[in-house]
């Protein structure tokens, strides 16, 4: 008979067992038992104390960005628990995988509106991938192994496992077992090659094709095989805010980025493609503007992990359902190599517009003061263009988004959909300990 552990073990060890070496939190009363169990696991896992909860969820998205792995949070039950809710709904928005421990009252109290309790489950069921709670000792394991597997698998997106008092406290006998199957949960669909024939069909017979690169891509680490398509058709590249960094800024076939805030080239020939291929992004309304009026001679091609993004903003003329790496790689053979001079000679002289009226005024100022623009220019030089650039939300957001210069993927962090303030400096503190180097 094995020898039985606590609850709180039990998730730890359940930690350990994912690879978890760094978990952000702040303790309390109901997730005390596993704090207290946190000490004699200090070699194995590094425990970041934060000032406040919303800011435990940040900083583990900005670990979670820069290294494509689950950011952990561990705080305690009621009002920490409801500030956890503003990082989630950042981390859904944004695709950030993060699986978020709260403390919770014992099971006994659990209805009697005891001292800190809140309902966490019904809270964050609207804005995770899945919530749990855990009243037991032995479903931790099980149910850790299901978190990690449902965070970081398809689309990624945050977890939230609200853990009883008692469960902690609790027995059991440990044997974890990672998760790779659920039930009714497909991740990465299989790939219709009839939808990939129509998608290249169209692309093949386009005469002016622009490819709108989105997050999906950094995701599927997909930025070699982006390159590789667009290299093959001769196609320009124009990326959405949290799509920068899929290509570097310095390729020819990149023509900046997309939206209400990006470079005018690809906003202009917007309207004048013959057909758009938008790869994991998902025509959010500062890139499309009034949706009636969208690429009104294109036909859109979506590739996308999730399926409830296709028609749900722009019509499509085609979809295919899948990991972007794996659509591209199958893509790419059906591209026929093709030269689009004309076509990419139409970006020239709009970019030459925005360099002499905006971009050079921005960065290169005559007069005594400094501009915005200069100073993301300057970090951007003074770091070889290879650093990663966090902001927080607003016009620093915006001007970071357009000077700084990108070498490497995962080189901006920044809140996207939901716009958070205050995300950038627990983001970079999260960032620099997922990428110290960088």
């Amino acid at each position: 008979m094995k020898e039985k552990i606590s609850g709180a073990d039990a998730l730890l060890q359940s930690l350990i067992c994912e690879g978890v070496y760094l978990v952000f939190g702040y303790p309390g009363g109901s997730i005390i038992p596993v704090y207290d169990r946190l000490y004699d696991y200090q070699d194995q896992i590094k425990h970041v104390l934060v000032r406040h909860e919303q800011g435990a969820t940040h900083a583990a998205q900005g670990y979670a960005r820069v290294t494509g792995r689950p950011g952990v949070v561990i705080v305690t039950s009621g009002p920490a628990a409801t500030n956890v809710i503003t990082g989630l709904s950042d981390a859904l928005m944004d695709s950030t995988p993060l699986v978020v421990i709260t403390g919770q009252v014992a099971t006994p109290f659990l209805g009697f509106d005891a001292f800190q309790e809140t309902d966490v489950v019904g809270i964050t069921q609207p804005i995770t991938k899945w919530s749990y709670q855990i009243r037991r000792p032995e479903d931790v394991a099980p149910a850790v192994a299901r978190a990690f597997y449902i965070a970081s698998t398809g689309r990624p997106g945050p977890v939230v496992l609200d853990f009883a008092k008692d469960a902690q406290v609790g027995l059991t006998e440990f044997n974890y077992k990672k998760c790779d199957y659920i039930r009714s949960y497909i991740p990465y669909p299989e790939i219709d090659d009839t939808d990939l024939q129509r998608a290249a069909n169209i692309i093949n017979a386009s005469e002016r094709p622009m490819i709108l690169s989105g997050h999906g891509v950094m995701i599927a680490n997909a930025e070699k095989e982006l390159a590789e398509f667009a290299e093959k058709g001769d196609i320009p590249v124009a990326a959405t805010l949290l799509g920068l960094s899929t290509m570097p800024s310095s390729h020819r076939l990149y023509k900046g980025m997309l939206g209400m805030h990006g470079n005018i080239g690809p906003n202009i020939n917007t309207n004048r493609a013959d057909a758009i291929i938008a790869i994991g992004m998902r025509f959010d309304d500062r890139i499309t503007g009034n949706v009636k009026t969208y690429a009104p001679n294109a036909k859109i091609i979506h590739i996308d992990i999730d399926s409830s993004e296709f028609d749900k903003n722009i019509a499509t003329t085609a979809t295919v359902h899948g990991d972007a790496r794996e659509v591209l790689k199958k893509l790419i053979p059906l591209i026929e190599p093709k030269k689009r001079t004309e076509w990419l000679g139409t970006f020239e002289q709009p970019e030459k517009v925005e360099l002499e009226k905006v971009i050079e005024p921005a960065i290169h100022p005559t007069g005594e003061r400094m501009t915005m623009g200069e100073v993301v220019n300057r970090v951007s030089e003074a770091t070889g263009h290879n650093a990663i650039v966090v902001t927080d939300v607003g016009q620093n957001q915006m001007l970071s988004a357009r000077y700084f210069k990108y070498t490497e993927p995962r080189s901006i962090l920044t809140s996207g959909g939901l716009g958070t303030m205050g995300f950038g400096l627990p983001a970079a503190i999260g960032a620099k300990m997922g990428a110290p180097d960088r």
